[in-house]
Formats: C-alpha cells, sequence, structure tokens
C-alpha cells in the first residue's frame, strides 16, 4: 500500500511538470524582453479601445502607400538606410548607404551579418503592421500622404531576419507571431501602439490574438 502511494505522487508531480514545462519555458522567453508596467497597461488600454469588425475587401495595391522607403524625414537617406543604421550594430557606411553590419533579430534570436550585394535579403525591414493589413484596417480611406507617413514611420519598422519577414508577409497577429515566443508580448504591444496610434481597427481574430499575447507579458518594472 505504502509503495502505491509513492508511485501516485511521483506521477502527480510528472504531470504537474509536464503541464507546466510549456508555461515555464515560454515565461522564461518572454523574461528576455521584459516590458515596463506602464507599456503594458498602456498597451492594454490601447487595445479595449481598437474598434473590433472584419477587414474591408483585399483591393490592396503597395502601390497606394508611394514609393517603397521614401524619404519621408527629408534626412537626405531613404528609410531603409535610417533603419539599418538605427537596428544594426558595427555598422559601415558611405555616407547614407550602409553597407555591412550585425543583427540581433529579434524574431527568430540569431544573429545575422549584413553585407549589402547579393546576400542583402538575408536582413529586411518589416512593417510591423503589415501595409496590406493596414489597408484593410483602414488605410484604405486615408489620403496618399498619410499612407506614405505610415509606410515609412520608423516606429513601425523593425530590422529582421529576411526569411521571418517572408513567411509573415501580410499576416495580421491572428496568423502570425515571430517563432521566438519571447518576443511576442514585445511584437503584441507595438501593433497595438500603431494600429492605436494611426486610427486603424482590429478583427475579432485578430483582438483575441494580441489579447492572449499581453496576458503573456512578463514585466520588468
Amino acid at each position: 500500500m505504502r509503495g502505491w502511494w509513492v508511485w501516485a505522487a511521483v506521477l502527480v508531480c510528472c504531470l504537474v511538470v509536464g503541464l507546466g514545462g510549456p508555461w515555464w519555458t515560454r515565461t522564461r522567453a518572454a523574461a528576455q524582453y521584459p516590458v515596463s508596467s506602464s507599456d503594458l497597461a498602456a498597451a492594454r488600454g490601447a487595445l479595449a479601445d481598437l474598434t473590433v469588425r472584419e477587414a474591408s475587401p483585399d483591393d490592396y495595391d503597395r502601390a497606394a502607400f508611394g514609393t517603397a522607403w521614401a524619404d519621408e524625414d527629408h534626412n537626405g537617406c531613404d528609410t531603409r538606410d535610417d533603419i539599418l543604421r538605427r537596428d544594426l550594430t558595427n555598422v559601415v557606411a558611405d555616407g547614407c548607404t550602409v553597407l555591412s553590419g550585425a543583427l540581433a533579430d529579434p524574431y527568430t534570436r540569431t544573429d545575422i551579418p549584413f553585407a549589402r550585394g547579393p546576400s542583402s535579403a538575408d536582413v529586411q525591414i518589416d512593417h510591423v503592421v503589415a501595409l496590406a493589413d493596414a489597408w484593410a484596417t483602414g488605410a484604405r480611406d486615408w489620403s496618399a500622404a498619410r499612407r506614405r507617413s505610415f509606410a515609412n514611420d520608423p516606429a513601425n519598422l523593425l530590422a529582421v531576419d529576411g526569411g521571418a519577414n517572408q513567411d509573415k508577409g501580410s499576416s495580421d497577429a491572428s496568423a502570425w507571431l515571430p517563432p521566438s515566443v519571447g518576443y511576442r508580448c514585445v511584437y503584441a504591444v507595438r501593433q497595438v501602439r500603431v494600429k492605436a496610434a494611426y486610427g486603424l481597427w482590429v478583427t475579432p481574430d485578430e483582438h483575441a490574438a494580441l489579447a492572449r499575447e499581453l496576458g503573456r507579458c512578463v514585466v520588468g518594472r
């Protein structure tokens, strides 16, 4: 009888550890990208205020957002080079043109060397809120100038692994999240912040996905 209780205790322990394993792994990963309590509270409040409705018809055209990587801030450099200079380390540049550097990619948690040339696409600039997603959730009704500003807004741009960016495509948070689970909270916070700033709405599935990820955030301070 005594032996039975021992085995029962071991079984219960294994079940608890097994069920808690994914939670612990996710929490530990999220702790690598903590958010402040104020940022998290602001994101949750902003998400609650966002309009929830279905997406508009899919008639997206990239040209509606103007020339890619226009010099919208008039600093003499195109937006892509501005973001590369901001997000890479060990940057070597020729004037505005970033020639090389290194990226600590938040989407995959890999280190990626950047060198302008045949391998340039290894590092790409992601629209955190994809242009097609923005178009389908309000941007189709904007002026051309507002769309151009959105497409080049540094707050919505991030240098990332090229493969991850291609996998994401035009997906919203309900269809794609960064492979690095630890970064998903930061990603959700940034998506909500951008959508709130531009008055974009979210679909029901997107709202649920963003709320879920904000609920998994680890507060750092």
